[in-house]
């Protein structure tokens, strides 16, 4: 692929030449590219479920497009010649990630604090907290609430979980385009 500046001969050139190239305008410059070859076969099982959670992403960064809310704080990350599209698109593919589960200030009792780092490349929107007991049943479930540096996240204990050896806490974070990241510490 070749990129052309401010060239008089590809200015606002686009389109293919022949059947061999074909040039695409971005950010101002002009783009040379192999064209397109067609496919002689089936795709395999990967490629067919790959290509249908692009067609995912695609509608996801349309939707993104036509909500002007949405398009505003994509455009925030759209720099460097990537478009809204461009971010939305990549942010329908990455999940979020939990680094951190802090429980030092958490003692099961009403008013104790949970801290979770949760990131993402976008924006992580939601997290939860669920606490569970040695046996698995949920004893305690709700949102975290998102810490003024965007990084951390605090949940407030509001029943009586009490602590228990085995006791789990389960942490799920998600994004814009609701991709899920699950963490369980146990305490």
């Amino acid at each position: 692929m070749a990129k052309f500046g401010n060239n008089f001969l590809t200015h606002d050139l686009s389109g293919k030449l022949g059947d061999l190239v074909v040039f695409r305008q971005r950010d101002g410059r002009t783009i040379l590219a192999n064209k397109p070859g067609k496919r002689n076969h089936e795709p395999s099982a990967a490629q067919a479920a790959h290509q249908f959670r692009f067609q995912q992403a695609v509608l996801y960064a349309k939707s993104v497009k036509n909500d002007p809310e949405m398009e505003a704080e994509y455009a925030v990350k759209a720099v460097d010649g990537l478009t809204v599209y461009n971010v939305a698109m990549a942010d329908f593919f990455l999940a979020p990630h939990i680094d951190e589960i802090d429980v030092t200030l958490y003692n099961g009792q009403p008013g104790s604090k949970i801290k979770v780092r949760a990131v993402d490349d976008f924006k992580v929107a939601a997290v939860t907290v669920s606490i569970e007991n040695t046996d698995g049943v949920q004893v305690e479930h709700g949102a975290a609430v998102r810490e003024p540096n965007n990084l951390d996240w605090i949940y407030t204990v509001t029943g009586d979980p009490g602590v228990s050896s085995g006791q789990k806490i389960v942490i799920c974070a998600s994004d814009m385009p609701g991709n899920l990241a699950k963490l369980e510490r146990e305490v």
